[in-house]
């Protein structure tokens, strides 16, 4: 084992030096069909005043038109890679039921996304079961209901796996670099890629088939080195399960796919898309399955939400304004997701570096403290776009107060 070890992290640093090299010329190459890709329709502020008139705030505003243009970038973009979305992103109905629509494949983790999903028709055969941690509970309903495809990272969830689903198709999930990412996750998943083989060898011997190979390179990714070093790295197990006599058919990129927050940022996904494209096909065969679990990337810009000023104070020479939805509703991304949203609002004048605040008896409960706004009056209306992902998914009910309104609009 040691000196698998040694003879993984060997190879791996040669591809590393020669994969950080082409990514510097993978990333001068042109997006590849932007041409194609229809504009993205983004909700007006005549909307939202409109919206606001019939249905009060917080408000949630869900754009399936949006939604609808995500998918169709993501597949011009990465036209090899069948997307999986990551439910645990934003699991509202209307999400669910809008992809659903357009047959979308769906990473579930649990099985209240997979009651979810059958509940908007969708087939057990579209969902991967991409938790490496499963409650035996949930092993049981997952071969009850037909769901075949899950990932792993243990020998102990093999045996978990083969004894409540037994003859389970099985993808092993390997620890990657999260350097550079937002929210970092090959601290809590993921073997070792030395481990990868003698574990697919396990599934074997246990009944079950190993299908695949999965990594993550963490949440909003900024880095195109993590995705050329993951590939390289899946490439090197896929080929050595080959030469055990385990042929594997899946490739899972996993998700990470970055989004803009803020106006003036660059679109890091148009850019690293050419450089992914060009690795996936130069490492794998047209017959390998390349999959992955974008969940931001889908739904992060097609949600707007709009909050109400209830209140005002002036608190260390600073106007402070409390809105009726904050980090323990539909703003919990800031302290989940290590999130940043740009907040505008309808009045206009000069602006003054004032802090904003949720509508809590909590003191944590404060969304920014140096955002440029105008002086605003009660009943004022200030709004966050792009905040789909990681957002209402963990919104509470803290101090019983209600959640926001969800609306789906076209």
């Amino acid at each position: 084992m040691a000196f698998e070890k040694l003879y993984y992290l060997s190879v791996y640093l040669t591809f590393t030096i020669s994969a950080r090299g082409r990514s510097a010329k993978g990333g001068e190459e042109k997006q590849m069909n932007k041409s194609k890709t229809p504009a993205q329709k983004k909700i007006t502020e005549k909307q939202i005043c409109g919206l606001v008139k019939k249905h009060g705030t917080p408000l949630f505003i869900i754009s399936r038109s949006e939604l609808a243009h995500n998918l169709e970038r993501f597949k011009r973009l990465l036209p090899r890679v069948e997307p999986f979305y990551a439910v645990k992103a934003n699991s509202h109905l209307e999400i669910l039921k809008t992809f659903s629509k357009k047959d979308l494949c769906f990473d579930v983790a649990s099985r209240g996304e997979m009651e979810a999903l059958f509940s908007q028709g969708v087939s057990a055969d579209r969902m991967l079961f991409a938790n490496t941690i499963k409650k035996i509970e949930t092993l049981k309903y997952v071969k009850a209901h037909g769901i075949k495809r899950m990932t792993f990272d243990s020998e102990y969830e093999l045996y978990k796996i083969s004894e409540y689903a037994p003859g389970s198709e099985v993808i092993i999930r390997i620890k990657v670099d999260n350097v550079g990412s937002i929210v970092e996750l090959s601290v809590k998943f993921g073997v070792e890629a030395a481990d990868a083989i003698p574990l697919l060898i396990k599934a074997h011997k246990l009944g079950l088939k190993p299908v695949g190979i999965s990594f993550h390179v963490g949440s909003q990714c900024l880095k195109v080195e993590n995705y050329i070093e993951a590939l390289e790295m899946a490439s090197i197990v896929m080929r050595d399960a080959k030469l055990k006599q385990l042929p594997l058919e899946i490739v899972d990129i996993g998700g990470g796919f970055p989004i803009k927050h803020f106006e003036h940022e660059e679109d890091y996904f148009a850019k690293m898309a050419p450089v992914v494209n060009k690795e996936i096909n130069r490492l794998f065969d047209p017959s390998v399955r390349i999959i992955s679990e974008p969940g931001r990337a889908m739904v992060g810009n097609a949600c707007t939400l709009v909050m109400s000023v209830i209140g005002k104070s002036i608190r260390f020479n600073k106007h402070w304004y409390y809105l009726d939805d904050g980090i323990y509703g539909s703003l919990s991304g800031l302290l989940y997701d290590h999130c940043k949203y740009q907040y505008k609002t309808l009045r206009k004048g000069k602006s003054q570096i004032s802090t904003l605040a949720g509508p809590t008896c909590d003191g944590l409960d404060v969304i920014s403290y140096t955002e440029e706004m105008p002086e605003l009056e009660i009943g004022d209306l200030i709004y966050a776009s792009n905040i789909g992902a990681y957002s209402i998914a963990s919104a509470t009910n803290f101090n019983s107060v209600p959640q926001a309104k969800v609306i789906a609009v076209d």
